[in-house]
């Protein structure tokens, strides 16, 4: 009946992404060594671990990759045959890519599901099953699961909830007849569109903050137990030590938490009350 696509952009040149958050130069041998390192750590044995397999990761990297990630990288997926992965020329060749892929392979299906979750970034083990869950042969629904959590890395451990409407990990769901996919518009875009079911009722995402973001910042809230969450994210053993040993107290960021839930709900209520007014389709 489908086809589902989880994609990741790894490492590819763009004239609009030159540096982080920090003014740091993007794409050099330091930039790929801390991202593969999240990569590995956060990011690949949240896939790994998915209950359901019913699904393919299609993953992006640039043709200028050096051997020696190359290598790091047909490792790591050589037993994972549902792991596709791509060396492209860069930004601008990537959609075309991807739907040139997704047309030679998916033709037959009449619906289509893609997903999308960054490099940097892990998924709860259900993620994958619970989109499928909310497959009903629609034309074209883009799904949103709003609820997830944060945790900061660097320079201290937070770990804390989190909502983001049209966030990273949003999906679509379509009619496989010349299909858009979820990456065809940057996430924050499908406040423009109409067709969009948002979930609030588990929490599906673990967002990674770290000093080599583009723009992102801990904002989370709550005192969340990295125990209560660690049989539904599989993170790496040494992850995991680093946030049992690292994780700073509640006790210690409690104002930070209560400014940043004020935001939060601020923020997601005033984005509902524009999109209910019309303003994102102006």
């Amino acid at each position: 009946m489908f086809d589902h696509y989880l994609i990741t952009r790894f490492n590819l040149r763009a004239s609009f992404w030159n540096t982080t958050k920090n003014n740091e130069k993007l794409l050099t041998d330091e930039w790929m060594e801390n991202r593969m390192w999240l990569f590995e750590n956060f990011c690949f044995p949240t896939v790994v671990s998915q209950s359901n397999k019913n699904f393919k990761w299609l993953l992006f990297f640039d043709e200028n990759t050096k051997e020696i990630y190359k290598k790091r990288i047909e490792k790591l997926v050589e037993n994972h045959p549902h792991f596709v992965v791509f060396y492209i020329n860069g930004m601008d060749a990537f959609y075309g890519e991807l739907t040139g892929y997704i047309k030679k392979n998916s033709s037959e299906k009449p619906y289509l599901i893609t997903s999308r979750i960054d490099n940097d970034d892990s998924i709860h083990k259900d993620f994958i099953d619970e989109i499928q869950k909310q497959f009903k042969q629609q034309d074209f629904c883009a799904i949103d699961f709003i609820a997830g959590y944060s945790i900061q890395i660097e320079p201290q451990f937070i770990l804390g909830k989190k909502e983001q409407l049209f966030n990273p990990f949003i999906s679509l769901i379509e009619k496989n007849e010349n299909p858009e996919t979820a990456l065809n518009k940057d996430h924050r875009m499908w406040k423009k569109e109409k067709r969009v079911l948002q979930i609030s009722n588990k929490r599906l995402w673990l967002s990674i903050i770290h000093h080599k973001n583009k723009i992102n910042k801990f904002d989370g809230y709550g005192d969340v137990n990295w125990s209560d969450l660690k049989n539904d994210f599989t993170l790496s053993n040494e992850v995991n030590t680093l946030l049992e040993q690292k994780l700073i107290p509640f006790s210690q960021w409690r104002f930070l938490s209560l400014k940043n839930f004020f935001i939060q709900k601020f923020e997601i209520n005033f984005k509902l009350f524009k999109r209910a007014l019309g303003v994102y389709n102006s």
